[in-house]
């Protein structure tokens, strides 16, 4: 299968089922809001390491947000609730409520919340030292939590969904320049569908993976050598095709596989476009790692 002239191997992405929290994240400034996300994304990168995986979902309007401040939607996720719930809290303590005049609303779709999250007797509202009181906010219950600048409001309960992470494809390029370029209009498409977020820097992993390792056996993950342009000579079961010199990868997580579906299919369409991007694939270890195919043609068929 072709598409604007770029190979699209006929694969699949291998994904796994993750518990997913939403929320939203405002401030009196943009700059406030985005640097509390940021700080909050923290170490979310991989699920093969803790703390899990996060990512800046997308900026909401004044009139999206509760409060009507500017704000941006945080995604946190990890495979166990448990891991999650500890992870989730952890994050809003040390990454949002130190930064000026943040404040936190649940983000969770009613009907796609399965759980939730207390923030009662967590870390965060022990902070108030007592001095804390639940008032209302345009009908959420939130805490009203005492700080230098004012107060830090934040939700009673923060809604966890079962998602799904993992979905992801490959851009293999001409040169690093080209690729990077795909990568990041892929990116920026992708930003444009609801409910999914990546939890790369800059939404690109130049650090793909396999399971286990060649040499170090008791490695979680180690570089995945079959797409390493550098290794091709190196590696038998090398996947570097003659001309291509650089490879990235775009991971997407989301609430729903349909939202999952529909990031993919834009971020290829857009990597596609960029000259200089020779074959399109995704990443997979034959089904071992999770139980959710994402066919790649299936992917692009989508309406």
């Amino acid at each position: 299968m072709r598409l604007n002239n770029v190979e699209i191997e006929d694969t699949f992405a291998e994904a796994f089922p993750m518990y997913i929290g939403r929320f939203i994240i405002t401030a009196s400034t943009r700059r406030w809001a985005l640097a509390s996300a940021q700080e909050a994304k923290g170490l979310g990168v991989s699920a093969t390491l803790g703390p899990g995986e996060a990512g800046i979902e997308r900026e909401v309007t004044r009139d999206e947000a509760p409060d009507n401040r500017p704000g941006y939607i945080l995604d946190v996720g990890h495979r166990q609730r448990k891991e999650l719930n500890y992870w989730l809290i952890a994050r809003i303590r040390k990454g949002v409520l130190p930064t000026p005049t943040t404040s936190v609303f649940d983000a969770m779709p009613k009907e796609m919340a399965q759980y939730s999250i207390e923030v009662k007797d967590t870390p965060i509202q022990l902070f108030g030292d007592g001095f804390e009181e639940i008032v209302e906010r345009k009908g959420r219950a939130v805490y009203k939590i005492p700080r230098m600048d004012g107060f830090f409001f934040i939700e009673k309960k923060l809604g966890i969904a079962r998602g799904i992470a993992g979905g992801n494809f490959l851009i293999l390029g001409e040169s690093q320049a080209v690729s990077l370029m795909a990568a990041e209009v892929a990116v920026d498409a992708i930003k444009e569908i609801p409910y999914v977020f990546n939890p790369c820097a800059g939404g690109i992993a130049a650090s793909g993976t396999k399971v286990g390792g060649r040499k170090y056996t008791e490695a979680i993950a180690t570089t995945n050598d079959a797409y390493c342009a550098s290794l091709r000579d190196r590696v038998k079961e090398t996947k570097i095709p003659s001309g291509v010199n650089c490879v990235y990868e775009i991971f997407v997580n989301g609430l729903n596989l349909s939202s999952i579906e529909k990031a993919m299919k834009v971020g290829i369409e857009a990597a596609t476009t960029v000259a200089g991007v020779k074959k399109i694939t995704a990443g997979n270890y034959g089904g071992t790692l999770g139980n959710i195919l994402i066919p790649l043609k299936k992917v692009l068929e989508i309406n």
